[in-house]
């Protein structure tokens, strides 16, 4: 039977053109899906467009674009993608040192590494980003964009804000007599309309039914009584004019910004990958079905360097807006391409009224949105686990809070790396065996030959138990002190080894070295076919030969015992001879 490789890319609505692949009851699901997580999907793309530092507008055009983009390209059947939140302080960060032309230049190469990283299949190995990393630095981007949202929420007046965390809280204390006690009201209200709406109704979302309430409340309250609120046209009056599909638009690139924005691509990259991944792997547990993790790495690569062009920011696939789909009845990746095409109709027909969205109720989405990606539940649980991932845990949270999200990424993924390694090497250990008769020789089989596998005087046993790699090193040198005994034959047993690196590879020929010096020979046992296939492709093999490495410990011990015998009989005879010249001298 010929083999066929399954295809790296092949995304899921490819599936709609199977043969009795789509009907008109799907459609139907899809569509209602569609419009409806549309409408989830609009005021978070304002808010999220705000927030970033960019315009409302773009927020708007990024989750049409990668919305529609995502659904073609994706390897999932249910993931609605966009802007999210934890792109918020990576992209403000950009955009306040960059401009749009360094944010289109880092957001395409983040599309380029998603590309790499799905080509060479690192989907599954995204998985293996250690859970207090993640929510490290998910919760830290929660507390930061609850902290830039303060501002608006309470409107207090401050001209320049500061980036940091530290000094924008010195800043809002400062300024907190300045607060606008309409605005705190008003923002305060939307907030409980968010968190009490779902009592009414789950088909629409709070957010969408504060902003209507919010913006007609405040345009009476304007009207009657002169009482001005800040509003989307107030910070971005060009809005005024209406809006137009902005054209595909090539940055001015130079090798030194491409340098520079280097770090903060990896991070929209990794961010992407797990936000996307974590999503597809949430809609399949709830709906049984599978997402291709390599497939949508590139699909959400080929998003990453289309959208920016059109003016918009990194999207990812977000959590919320695919349950929202799949809890509405979407079925494939059509409910996805039905959003962007809601959105895009907003975009043409009501962008011109979000000039009146009050700026205060937007920094209340934001702050729910804040609250529901803090996982404080999560993050109370991991402070009671293992020292070292709470460590892992509370380090990458400051340093995504004080620092940068970019170093703490970096960071963090490094520390885990460095305590992965040392619980590794904990659970590997050397030791010395000092039975008269080895465990494991079957002497049950040989019951009229047990003192064949009896161990001399002149044998040393050691036995490797654990991955024999860098992380071992450091005990390597207890295989390097001999006991009391003239020892001539050292017997290293390597059965549960199940396999040895370069650094392995280099102290063992470095012991077999110094043993050679001492004239004592080296013998491996239980060596597995994976540890024997290193072995023989570094050459060690064959420069320790191949007579002295063995598969079972009996044969070794055999082999041992009869090197023993000989030179035994060997330093006898050498013994009588220098008797026998003594004498006669």
């Amino acid at each position: 039977m010929n083999y066929i490789p399954r295809p790296i890319f092949r995304p899921k609505i490819f599936e709609l053109f199977r043969k009795d692949g789509y009907n008109k009851k799907l459609f139907t699901s899809d569509l209602i899906a569609g419009i409806i997580v549309g409408i989830v999907a609009l005021p978070l793309a304002i808010a999220f467009g705000i927030a970033s530092g960019v315009t409302p507008q773009q927020g708007l055009i990024t989750a049409i674009v990668a919305g529609l983009l995502t659904s073609l390209f994706g390897g999932s059947h249910f993931l609605i993608g966009g802007p999210t939140g934890a792109f918020i302080v990576v992209v403000y960060g950009i955009v306040t040192k960059f401009g749009m032309s360094g944010l289109i230049i880092a957001t395409c190469l983040a599309g380029i590494i998603l590309v790499v990283m799905g080509v060479f299949k690192f989907g599954s190995i995204i998985k293996f980003i250690p859970y207090p990393i993640v929510v490290g630095f998910t919760s830290g981007i929660a507390l930061v964009i609850f902290s830039t949202q303060i501002k608006d929420l309470l409107g207090l007046q401050i001209d320049n804000l500061p980036a940091e965390f530290i000094p924008k809280w010195a800043s809002y204390f400062q300024h907190l007599s300045t607060i606008n006690y309409y605005e705190t009201a008003l923002g305060l209200s939307c907030l409980l309309i968010i968190i009490f709406w779902p009592k009414v109704t789950k088909k629409v979302p709070g957010s969408l039914i504060a902003i209507i309430l919010g913006t007609v409340g405040t345009l009476i309250i304007s009207n009657l009584y002169g009482i001005e609120f800040a509003t989307i046209g107030s910070r971005f009056p060009e809005l005024a004019q209406g809006v137009t599909m902005p054209k595909p638009e090539a940055p001015h690139i130079t090798f030194a910004m491409v340098k520079e924005l280097s770090q903060p691509a990896i991070t929209i990259a990794i961010l992407c990958a797990i936000e996307s991944l974590l999503a597809a792997m949430v809609a399949d547990g709830v709906t049984g079905k599978r997402h291709d993790s390599n497939t949508e790495l590139i699909g959400q690569g080929i998003t990453n360097i289309i959208t920016p062009f059109f003016g918009g920011i990194p999207a990812t696939g977000a959590i919320a807006r695919t349950m929202a789909n799949i809890n509405n009845g979407g079925k494939t990746p059509l409910a996805g391409v039905i959003h962007a095409i809601v959105l895009l109709l907003v975009f043409f027909f009501l962008m011109p009224y979000a000039v009146y969205i009050p700026l205060s109720c937007l920094a209340a989405i934001l702050i729910i949105v804040a609250y529901n990606m803090s996982e404080w539940k999560t993050f109370r649980y991991l402070l009671k686990g293992h020292r070292a991932d709470v460590v892992v845990l509370l380090i990458t949270f400051f340093l995504t809070v004080v620092l940068d999200l970019t170093v703490a990424i970096e960071f963090g993924v490094i520390l885990a790396i460095i305590l992965f390694v040392k619980r590794v090497s904990e659970t590997s250990s050397i030791k010395v065996i000092d039975n008269d008769v080895i465990e494991g020789t079957e002497l049950s089989e040989f019951p009229q030959d047990v003192e064949k596998y009896k161990i001399p005087k002149s044998v040393e046993v050691y036995e490797i138990d654990g991955p024999f790699f860098f992380g071992l090193a450091s005990k390597i040198d207890e295989l390097d002190v001999s006991t009391h005994k003239r020892v001539k034959i050292r017997i290293i047993r390597m059965r549960r080894v199940p396999f040895i690196d370069s650094t392995g590879l280099n102290n063992l020929r470095n012991l077999y070295k110094r043993s050679k010096k001492e004239h004592i020979q080296i013998i491996l046992s239980g060596v597995t076919e994976s540890v024997r296939n290193s072995l023989d492709s570094s050459g060690f093999s064959e420069e320790l030969g191949q007579e002295y490495i063995f598969p079972h410990i009996s044969l070794a011990v055999e082999k041992a015992n009869e090197l023993a015998a000989k030179i035994a009989e060997t330093e006898k005879e050498q013994a009588e001879k220098r008797h026998h010249k003594a004498k006669t001298e």
